[in-house]
């Protein structure tokens, strides 16, 4: 027996010793209430036992969550969009006599079912057509709110009248980030001199930006961490610490 299977085995053990201890001392109800908490806690664990290594723990968790998800998905998408937006409407379920069957709803259903086709391999190529069509669409939305939200507003503050006051020095720095790095991206002119100089600041403006981003992702994944920490040392242990 090698020391991953020894490990496994201590881990189960641990595991189940701490629920025998918390549902003796009451704790933990024996009831699906508790049996929900200990299934939760449990899979918890396991997917952070991925961790010290790729565990058979972490893949039956792994796939236990993927399985869960697609199941939930069919079962949402079922509910919430087949049935409730392209059945009932076309077969006129609803009982509903003064709108009548709703057979405009049969072009984005066939082109549903063209992109059903994709696992097909001798008519794929259909499926292209409803690609090509969600493409086209997405872009046609996407672009003019991209232009709205990202290029607009980054022009707006650089077009402000600067003041003697807070406001007017962050102003400030935004048109000098805004320069800087419209200038470190223009690759015509040869980036030395005063054009070398103002890229170098566009450098520092990029990395604060990066730096920014990446940061509030990590505190994004932390504020994740904290609410599964809480959730073991609280809901399962049931520790009264100042933290809880």
């Amino acid at each position: 027996m090698n020391r991953d299977n020894v490990l496994f085995l201590v881990f189960i053990g641990l595991f189940a010793a701490v629920n025998i201890t918390l549902l003796a001392s009451g704790k933990l109800s024996a009831d699906w209430h508790g049996a929900g908490v200990i299934v939760a806690a449990g899979i918890t664990l396991a997917l952070y036992s991925f961790l010290y290594k790729d565990n058979p723990l972490f893949k039956l968790a792994e796939h236990l969550y993927v399985g869960v998800a697609a199941a939930y998905t069919v079962a949402q998408i079922w509910y919430l969009v087949l049935l409730a937006d392209v059945v009932i409407p076309i077969l006129n379920l609803d009982d509903d006599a003064s709108r009548g069957n709703d057979w405009v709803l049969l072009a984005p259903t066939l082109l549903g079912i063209f992109m059903l086709m994709r696992f097909s391999r001798k008519y794929g190529w259909v499926s292209r057509i409803s690609f090509a069509f969600v493409v086209g669409l997405g872009a046609g939305f996407a672009i003019p709110r991209g232009i709205s939200s990202f290029l607009l507003a980054q022009i707006e503050p650089s077009l402000r009248p600067l003041t003697w006051s807070v406001e007017g020095f962050n102003l400030l720095l935004i048109l000098i980030g805004v320069v800087t790095v419209l200038i470190y991206f223009f690759f015509s002119v040869e980036h030395t001199g005063v054009v070398g100089a103002a890229s170098k600041v566009g450098i520092w403006f990029l990395m604060v930006s990066f730096g920014a981003s990446f940061g509030y992702t990590i505190m994004a994944r932390l504020s994740l961490l904290i609410g599964r920490v809480t959730f073991l040392m609280g809901d399962w242990l049931n520790l009264k610490m100042p933290l809880f």
